[in-house]
């Protein structure tokens, strides 16, 4: 039986309208998740009078980040698989991929949760978290970071299962549905948050409690809408089977991923620690400052997983032509909006920042992160092109030279500039490391057009517009 379902096929029709319609629905989804990021930080601002409740809401995720990194990058490889399977239509691998990753999200998830729970006090003192007891509070953002953090891992079931979920329904062409689930986890969010925070004043755990749930809830709604409309790709709530050579394929494609996503993490918990010595008000700025950035660049990821959806149903397909056009087309574009987003929020950023902290010039939160904003935001365009590029080359199975451009963008250029400022010039202005390394990053991505991968592509591209002339005059 046939259901209704929004599936968008990338293998037919104009690039870019498709891709705004595969990415609009993320877009609205990625600012549902600001929001609810931003109400955290605003309910916490408002209603914890100190700037240890926000320094530590900021700092606990990047412990977060380095236990999940591998395994959100191992359901971008299923999400590419299942891509590729739809492209291809070939409906049994299909159904051996979502059967396999269904099994796999349990072996995942579990670990995941004691080994976060265990090691998050270590990873704050690696990442220099303050342990100065806070007058206000009786805490220290350390504490607070620590309780934080524990109580999201005791939720990471549900948010690897969104997140695995989310996946397989953007390989399958099917954004929306993912909007409707993070509609429902942000009111869920909100409500807990007022209710947890304003009214029960639990603090950082009470927003930490709201989150945690709120991720079970999207979760939960995920698998009632796949189940009903897409029964024929045979998903399982539980665990059930795994195909060997399917996890190995899921492996292969997303544990680089993974991988990389994990230095990534290491990299900005060594980030985080140098912002970390900057003292509370600068960490409280950055995690202000990070919603606005977070809000103006909600195209890049959106338009980074169009970009993997259109290169995998393409690749599957074998439409060539339609990979060399949309190949820099798609990272261009998601470079121009993120472009025009981030000079709208530069020029309204006083008013913005006004929601989480008193907008005085005595006020060193305010004053640092608008300087945050002004640097930031007219450049992060280039990490927009950069990661559309990446993005599209994940979408073929070309994980390696992504990678390694990460890795080096990271290690090789953002760090060592980070600690160059903080040691010879002023340690506040640490966010220019990052519109360095988004540049460096840019030029070596578009070095990927001149890989063999690539000159291969254009190979087979030309041999289809002859193919296609010559049946044409036949």
């Amino acid at each position: 039986m046939k259901t209704k379902t929004n599936k968008i096929d990338m293998t037919n029709g104009p690039i870019i309208k498709l891709s705004l319609l595969f990415a609009i629905p993320i877009i609205i989804g990625n600012i549902l998740q600001q929001l609810y990021n931003t109400v955290d930080t605003a309910v916490i601002s408002n209603f914890c009078d100190d700037s240890s409740s926000i320094a530590a809401v900021g700092t606990s995720a990047h412990p977060v980040e380095l236990f999940l990194c591998i395994f959100l990058g191992l359901g971008t490889g299923v999400s590419i698989l299942v891509a590729q399977a739809v492209g291809n239509k070939d409906d049994k691998k299909l159904k051996e991929t979502v059967a396999t990753s269904c099994t796999f999200l349990y072996l995942c998830a579990v670990p995941v949760t004691i080994l976060g729970f265990i090691f998050t006090p270590l990873v704050l003192t690696i990442m220099q978290a303050p342990d100065t007891i806070s007058e206000v509070t009786g805490t220290s953002v350390k504490a607070l970071a620590t309780d934080y953090t524990r109580i999201i891992f005791l939720s990471t079931l549900g948010n690897l299962g969104y997140n695995m979920n989310a996946g397989i329904l953007r390989g399958l062409g099917d954004t929306k549905a993912s909007l409707l689930f993070l509609f429902i986890s942000c009111i869920v969010n909100i409500v807990l948050d007022i209710l947890l925070v304003a009214v029960i004043p639990l603090g950082v755990q009470g927003a930490a409690i709201a989150t945690g749930i709120a991720m079970f809830a999207s979760w939960f709604f995920s698998i009632v809408y796949i189940k009903k409309n897409y029964s024929h790709i045979g998903y399982t709530i539980l665990p059930r089977k795994m195909n060997k050579a399917i996890l190995g394929e899921i492996v292969k494609i997303g544990l680089p991923l993974g991988l990389n996503n994990s230095i990534y993490s290491l990299g900005h918990i060594m980030m985080q620690s140098l912002t970390n010595t900057q003292g509370e008000d600068f960490i409280a700025a950055c995690s202000v400052a990070s919603k606005l950035t977070g809000i103006a660049n909600v195209a890049i990821t959106s338009l980074s997983s169009a970009a993997t959806t259109f290169s995998g149903q393409n690749y599957g397909a074998k439409k060539y032509s339609r990979l060399k056009k949309g190949g820099w087309l798609i990272p261009v574009f998601s470079g121009a909006i993120t472009l025009t987003g981030g000079l709208l929020c530069v020029t309204f950023g006083k008013p913005l920042l006004s929601i989480f902290t008193e907008p005085v010039e005595t006020n060193m939160v305010y004053f640092y992160a608008l300087r945050y904003v002004n640097v930031m935001l007219p450049c992060t365009w280039l990490y927009a092109v950069f990661n559309g590029i990446i993005c599209f080359a994940n979408g073929l199975g070309e994980v390696k030279y992504p990678t390694i451009i990460n890795i080096l963008m990271l290690w090789a250029v953002r760090i060592p500039v980070g600690y160059a400022i903080a040691i010879f010039f002023d340690g506040t202005w640490l966010m220019l490391c990052f519109p360095i390394s988004f540049a460096f990053g840019m030029i070596c991505m578009f070095a990927f057009f001149l890989t063999k991968r690539w000159k291969e592509i254009c190979r087979l591209a030309k041999e289809e517009k002859e193919q296609a002339k010559a049946y044409s005059h036949s």
